[in-house]
């Protein structure tokens, strides 16, 4: 058996260290045959750990996607902003497409691309990789075994953990909703796909509350310069001292900021880039806590919760039935089923995953080979392009619903919408 092939566009933390491994560790399922990304840094390192030539090597997507296809699949893992066309293209083209998320910032988009791929006849499976942990996937096999009976209700709280919040929401590439994406979309997008997957029915409503509360300049201690290492007088008392915190209990975050793992190195980084700026002084404009109401079509609800201000950073989950109920934490690997009738509590514990989001990153490109070699056997993705756009749009729905104080959106009036609205040709 022939290892599928792949191009890689986008060589940074997700296309270089979530997907691509997969190959180094499974030679013989996957072998990667291109890279693109304009960084010479990422790009060569990339190239050095994969095997690839020069001639295997493109500075931009449009470089790649040049002339006749390449490989059997590509991997998309590029900003949120610059998903739309070169997966369009790559479909166009023939490839198979495994696309990390969101599919886009835009809701026009990510329909016009569903329709593309259905157009194509090809593969758009999108990087939703938390339907492919032991975790979800067990409690997933409960539910559907009938274990606590009907969902009426679900609570789910995304705990992003305070120092995740500032190093990616406050200080990294997804500060600002103007560059990349709403902060519902961008790290909860995860959130309302794993609803949408217990729920196993569309949702019918939404509604939303949330705002950017703590980190800005109103909060700036009294003196604080622009950037943490220009003595700070607030130093020793703000948790979010850069410095302090990378090359201290955030070393592991300091490899996402530089390549350069060295302490002068990490403070060279701190000194030009975006990760040694105040929190309190920075360009961020996405929520720092948001809370999602939602009502599926038999009249079953769930209620969402993502908030920068805790400690740990983990999911937790109560899934309440007609017959039981599913008590989870995601970090710890482990849920409680309850049952009404018996009173029995059984605990599921899971074997801790040694891969990313708790074994979802190698699962997903796992399970995305094995669509592409049975491809024409008439079975969808569990993430496709047409089941992710769902629960995108209840993303989308939810920051629509924020920025109009609360309004209630009616989801499959929004599908309409769009879906009416694509120009000719694209679906």
């Amino acid at each position: 058996m022939n290892p599928i092939t792949a191009i890689v566009i986008g060589a940074g933390d997700r296309g270089a260290r979530a997907y691509s491994p997969y190959a180094l560790d499974n030679p013989h399922e996957l072998q990667l045959v291109g890279v693109a990304d304009p960084k010479d840094e990422r790009r060569q390192a990339f190239a050095e750990q994969f095997g690839l030539n020069e001639s295997q090597q493109f500075e931009t997507w449009e470089a790649i996607l040049e002339g006749d296809r390449r490989a059997d699949v590509a991997i998309i893992c590029t900003m949120d902003r610059m998903h739309y066309e070169p997966t369009l293209r790559a479909l166009e083209l023939g490839y198979h497409v495994l696309l990390e998320k969101p599919m886009s910032p835009e809701p026009q988009e990510c329909v016009e691309m569903e329709l593309a791929a259905k157009k194509h006849n090809r593969l758009l499976t999108i990087c939703h990789v938390l339907r492919y942990t032991s975790f979800w996937s067990a409690m997933k096999r409960e539910i559907d075994r009938g274990a606590i009976g009907d969902i009426v209700s679900i609570q789910l709280n995304e705990n992003v953990g305070n120092m995740h919040m500032s190093h990616s929401f406050v200080r990294g590439n997804w500060r600002n909703s103007d560059e990349s994406s709403p902060m519902i979309l961008q790290k909860s997008c995860h959130d309302m796909d794993i609803l949408a997957y217990l729920m196993n029915e569309p949702c019918a409503r939404v509604s939303s509350f949330g705002s950017l509360m703590h980190f800005h300049e109103g909060h700036k201690p009294e003196g604080a310069p622009a950037r943490c290492i220009e003595r700070c007088p607030a130093e020793q008392s703000c948790q979010y001292h850069a410095p302090r915190y990378y090359l201290g209990e955030g070393i592991d975050w300091a490899r996402k900021i530089t390549d350069d793992y060295t302490k002068e190195g990490i403070l060279k980084a701190l000194w030009e880039g975006p990760y040694g700026r105040c929190v309190y002084q920075t360009d961020n404009n996405v929520v720092d806590h948001q809370v999602v109401n939602l009502e599926f079509a038999s009249g079953a609800t769930a209620m969402f919760s993502m908030c920068g201000f805790t400690h740990d950073n983990t999911r937790i989950v109560q899934v309440m039935g007609t017959k039981g109920d599913i008590r989870g934490n995601m970090e710890d690997d482990s849920f409680m089923i309850t049952d009404f009738v018996t009173k029995e509590k059984r605990s599921v514990q899971l074997a801790p995953s040694i891969t990313g989001h708790g074994g979802g990153d190698s699962g997903i490109v796992r399970s995305f080979l094995k669509e592409v070699r049975g491809f024409g056997s008439g079975t969808e993705s569990l993430s496709s392009a047409s089941v992710s756009v769902r629960s995108h749009l209840m993303a989308f729905a939810a920051e629509q619903s924020r920025l109009q104080g609360g309004q209630v959106i009616d989801l499959q009036a929004m599908y309409d919408d769009l879906s009416g609205a694509v120009p000719v040709g694209k679906a």
